[in-house]
């Protein structure tokens, strides 16, 4: 049982648990395109420098979330698509509803008004953690990209905020 579960912010000092619960995201076969677990600075680039967070018990990283601009578009400046991955022994036990709890406060104090998932349909503890955290389904890309030859479909779910001006 988790007993001190809380979140701070991500520091690159934090990369190599964050990228080895990355890497176990990866080796599900569902939780992202990706087969290779970039390198800090490929992760860094692709990855807003705010809203980035990891969900710690005792000092150890259990889970982590971030956030990725959608677009360079400046009218798109408000959206944002949630990367959020919870290490294999602490799923179920609620650090996925803490990390989007939190990532979603920090989106909003950021000026966020909207944040975007692609889920895998088979992934569904994403999908309920995304309910749960009061995203809706929008739609279904179907054969949206290929991982190890095999098409793959996505959920798209999104999430507006009600205190960010819309």
């Amino acid at each position: 049982m988790i007993t001190d579960l809380k979140t701070r912010k991500m520091m690159p000092s934090d990369w190599e648990a964050v990228s080895n619960i990355y890497t176990e995201g990866i080796a599900t076969g569902f939780a992202t395109f990706e087969t290779n677990t970039p390198s800090y600075q490929a992760w860094d680039a692709a990855h807003m420098t705010s809203c980035r967070i990891v969900a710690i018990e005792n000092k150890k990283i259990l889970g982590w979330a971030s956030l990725s601009p959608v677009s360079s578009r400046c009218v798109y400046g408000g959206v944002a698509e949630v990367s959020v991955y919870v290490g294999s022994d602490s799923r179920g036990k609620g650090v996925g509803k803490l990390l989007m709890e939190s990532l979603i406060k920090e989106s909003e104090a950021a000026g966020l008004w909207t944040l975007q998932s692609g889920i895998f349909p088979e992934n569904k503890g994403s999908i309920e953690l995304h309910r749960k955290v009061g995203f809706r389904y929008i739609g279904k890309r179907e054969r949206v990209g290929k991982l190890d030859g095999v098409w793959k479909d996505n959920l798209l779910f999104e999430r507006r905020s009600d205190t960010v001006g819309l």
